[in-house]
C-alpha cells in the first residue's frame, strides 16, 4: 500500500485516496500562496503523505491573521 501520492503514481495507482489526517496532527503555515516556501512545504506534505492543504493555511496576501501567528 503506498504511503503517499507520489508512491501510488510510481505504482501506477492513479485513483489512491490517502487516509485522512486530523489537522492538528501536522503544522499550519503562514507562508505565501505561491511562495517557494509554500512550494516546498506542501511538496514536504506530499512526500510524507499528509494532506496538502491545512484549514489554517495561510490562504492570501491579505490573510494577516495567520500570518502574524
Amino acid at each position: 500500500m503506498p504511503s503517499s501520492v507520489l508512491d501510488a503514481i510510481r505504482l501506477g495507482i492513479w485513483d489512491y485516496e490517502p487516509e485522512k489526517v486530523e489537522s492538528n496532527r501536522f503544522d499550519a503555515t503562514c507562508a505565501l500562496p505561491g511562495s517557494s516556501e509554500k512550494l516546498d512545504i506542501l511538496a514536504k506534505r506530499l512526500a510524507t503523505g499528509l494532506p496538502l492543504w491545512h484549514p489554517e493555511d495561510r490562504r492570501s496576501y491579505d490573510d494577516t491573521l495567520r500570518a502574524e501567528e
